[in-house]
């Protein structure tokens, strides 16, 4: 069951609060003590997360909707850190990275217990009979849920999570249906960073298209990321003359840009800050960024 999107938390007693994870969405089946996990798309993806595969109650038949997730070195789940291991499926390097990434899976609904099908109760039913399991400590969890949306969509703007996810107390369980029932919102967080380089457009060597960004810190310009949305004809061509005096033959970042963001790269000295929409806080490389506008009032050093 997927969410449908909206641009404000909706309010009242018929709605439930919940924190929209940044992970692995799955469906887990236990049945005779074997665990099979499932993908948005169908595929079996078990053999990716063996530490998950343990069904802390046993041989009790269930299954549960979730979403697998990682903390990045900052404490935030971070689904790039999942990436390391979504597609491996060499058991000895699965078990190294099962030391290194270690995964919890964050169980927010029940749609099967003991062999009764659970889908067509209402929503807060299927939440106490999860929140009733005993699930231990393992590394399956079940996250709070919350009355108040506004509280919860300012604690995780705060905490540079991922947005909020609300759902209707009285709704069934609908498989392959994005409901109006279960609404979404993604944190948009906005920050100035300055720029380093710039890519023309594809097939011209004069058509600015998207820019390097980095964050100025004690140990120097450190990469960010490349912003492409949100830079229009218009704004390509004042970019590309605001940026043009300041060409220099080398990256003036302090760390290595990946290769991808580097060729055909036209350095320049770090002297323009723009200001950047980014999708959550905390990471390494800013998460669709999108181009808000250049910061004539701001120079690096302010940042």
């Amino acid at each position: 069951m997927l969410a449908t999107k909206t641009d404000r938390v909706p309010t009242g007693a018929q709605w439930l609060h919940e924190v929209k994870w940044d992970g692995v969405r799955v469906l887990v089946d236990v049945r005779d003590g074997v665990v099979r996990m499932t993908s948005r798309n169908d595929n079996d993806v078990t053999p990716a997360w063996p530490d998950l595969a343990a069904p802390p109650l046993g041989d009790r038949d269930l299954m549960v909707d979730g979403e697998v997730i990682a903390l990045n070195e900052r404490g935030v789940p971070d689904f790039r850190v999942l990436q390391n291991r979504m597609h491996v499926r060499n058991a000895r390097e699965v078990a190294r990275l099962v030391k290194a990434v270690p995964a919890t899976l964050m169980v927010f609904d029940l749609l099967r217990l003991d062999g009764k099908d659970l889908t067509s109760l209402p929503l807060e039913e299927r939440r106490a009979l999860l929140e009733g399991l005993p699930l231990g400590d393992s590394t399956w969890q079940v996250p709070a849920a919350y009355d108040d949306g506004d509280m919860l969509f300012d604690a995780t703007l705060q905490q540079g999570l991922e947005g909020v996810v609300s759902k209707r107390r009285g709704s069934r369980y609908r498989f392959d249906t994005r409901s109006e029932d279960w609404r979404k919102l993604a944190h948009r967080h906005r920050g100035s960073f300055v720029v380093g380089g710039w890519r023309p457009q594809v097939g011209t060597t004069d058509r600015l298209a998207s820019l390097l960004v980095g964050e100025p810190t004690p140990d120097g310009l450190l990469y960010r990321g490349r912003v492409g949305s949100g830079i229009t004809g218009a704004t390509s061509t004042r970019l590309a003359a605001l940026l043009a005096p300041l060409a220099t033959g080398e990256s003036p970042f302090a760390d290595e840009v990946p290769r991808v963001d580097a060729a055909g790269t036209f350095w320049v000295e770090p002297r323009v800050v723009v200001d950047i929409d980014t999708h959550g806080l905390g990471y390494e490389r800013l998460r669709q960024p999108s181009f808000q506008g250049v910061r004539d009032d701001l120079a690096p050093e302010d940042l």
